[in-house]
């Protein structure tokens, strides 16, 4: 997967002090940033030059962030994260039932932010190239990426995003060795916030429903002291 630190980010929120914050930490961490202050100007920026990810703040003079949010979701599927106050929490329900993809309560942490801005691009990333991707078939399984279905001998398995997301990226790199870490960072976009225990348990809870005896596991493998690899045995087929 490339890297999503060259990525183009809207910034749009009133308050100077934290527009300046924030373009900072994402200018550190090598992202293109632009600022808009208010609702009109922000839709302007979005016509004319579509970033890759939008930081948007609900109160906003003019045209306010739901306003906006409705907008981008009539035209397509700009990633989105908001911005919102602690007593904000009924707009905040609002936002991400209208799209949002994520959201930051304020006062926040600006390291923070930038780790939840990577972890969206990189679901968004990841979404797009399993679009295009073709299905991969191993003996007693298959993992189709469009439909996002997975099929053993007994029929198909229900997998939750994550789980599903975990074996594709396992499946995808056959018999490379996936730090925790790693996977964290691949799948769930960020590793400074999470416990690594939350790999080992999307891995049990894979193993339950797709090997054939998940004691003695068939294709997602513990490498011990390092991490996580799929065995594809004799390799995929068409």
């Amino acid at each position: 997967m490339e890297s999503v630190s060259s990525s183009k980010i809207l910034v749009v929120d009133d308050e100077e002090s934290i527009v300046e914050v924030v373009t900072l930490y994402l200018r550190r961490a090598g992202f293109q940033v632009e600022i808009a202050h208010d609702g009109q100007t922000a839709l302007r920026a979005l016509t004319l030059s579509p970033p890759d990810l939008v930081i948007l703040d609900l109160m906003l003079p003019q045209v306010d962030g739901l306003e906006i949010t409705r907008r981008l979701r009539a035209e397509g599927n700009t990633p989105i994260i908001m911005l919102t106050a602690r007593g904000e929490e009924s707009d905040r329900i609002l936002g991400l039932e209208m799209g949002a993809d994520d959201y930051v309560v304020k006062p926040f942490s600006p390291q923070e932010l930038v780790s939840r801005v990577r972890a969206v691009l990189r679901r968004t990333q990841q979404a797009n190239a399993l679009q295009k991707a073709r299905p991969l078939v191993f003996p007693n399984l298959r993992i189709d990426p469009r439909s996002r279905l997975v099929t053993v001998p007994h029929g198909e398995v229900e997998l939750t995003a994550r789980e599903f997301d975990l074996l594709w990226l396992l499946a995808s790199h056959p018999r490379q060795v996936f730090s925790r870490s790693q996977l964290l960072d691949r799948v769930w976009g960020e590793r400074d916030y999470l416990d690594p225990s939350t790999v080992t348990v999307h891995v049990r809870r894979l193993r339950e429903k797709i090997e054939p005896d998940p004691a003695n596991p068939r294709y997602i493998q513990t490498v011990w002291g390092v991490g996580y690899r799929f065995d594809p045995e004799s390799g995929p087929g068409e």
